[in-house]
């Protein structure tokens, strides 16, 4: 589990397939930057751009992680070189500043926007109506591994576009800064979002049920 708060920008240096067949995955090392691999172990959890990967080697300052295909597939920001966002795995006695995060990224934003306002920046993301639902005013949402909050849901006909104001350490200290209208980003719903949604739907089933 992690918090969507970044530890650290890091920067993919390499990527090697780990194949030839079509379907082979590849492996990345990964230079932490400031993140303190001191207390990481093989087997360890570290999210990069809010994909769970599971560390296979590691130095002082790099680790590497082996990538499905399956996973380069369903993400972005995986498949080439440079900055990446990373958290190590959640501690049972750590702070919770941001939200409850798998790790698991659900689908795919297209920014739609991302410009300045005031000392802040506006971030619209267009997100399919299968990610759509999850989302409201207020709830939390993660974009390319970090936490953040939804300020408005605008349901299209095209799919459902939300808005997220950015604070300036936010853009300073994550890959964020980077985007660009047309961006695709990895995007996990909130946790608490995805079991009412199966409770409620449970419910109706169960009622459906009863009716006939």
């Amino acid at each position: 589990m992690f918090t969507g708060i970044v530890a650290a920008v890091g920067r993919i240096e390499s990527i090697k397939p780990l194949g030839t067949q079509a379907d082979a995955g590849v492996r990345l090392n990964v230079n932490a930057g400031s993140l303190d691999l001191d207390d990481v172990q093989l087997g360890d959890s570290i999210a990069i751009q809010g994909a769970c990967m599971t560390v296979i080697e590691k130095s002082a300052t790099s680790f590497d992680v082996d990538v499905s295909r399956e996973s380069l597939n369903r993400t972005v920001g995986l498949a080439a070189t440079g900055e990446v966002n990373l958290e190590k795995a959640l501690r049972a006695n750590d702070r919770l500043g941001g939200h409850i995060v798998s790790g698991h990224v659900d689908g795919l934003g297209t920014v739609t926007r991302f410009a300045p306002v005031g000392e802040s920046h506006e971030l619209r993301i267009l997100a399919t109506p299968e990610i759509g639902r999850y989302l409201a005013y207020k709830g939390s949402i993660t974009v390319n591994g970090v936490s953040l909050t939804v300020n408005s849901v605008d349901d299209r006909a095209d799919g459902c576009e939300f808005s997220i104001n950015l604070i300036p350490h936010t853009v300073e200290v994550t890959t964020l800064k980077h985007l660009r209208a047309g961006t695709k980003v990895n995007l996990e719903i909130d946790l608490i979002a995805r079991y009412v949604e199966r409770m409620l739907s449970a419910e109706k089933a169960a009622d459906s049920a009863s009716k006939d």
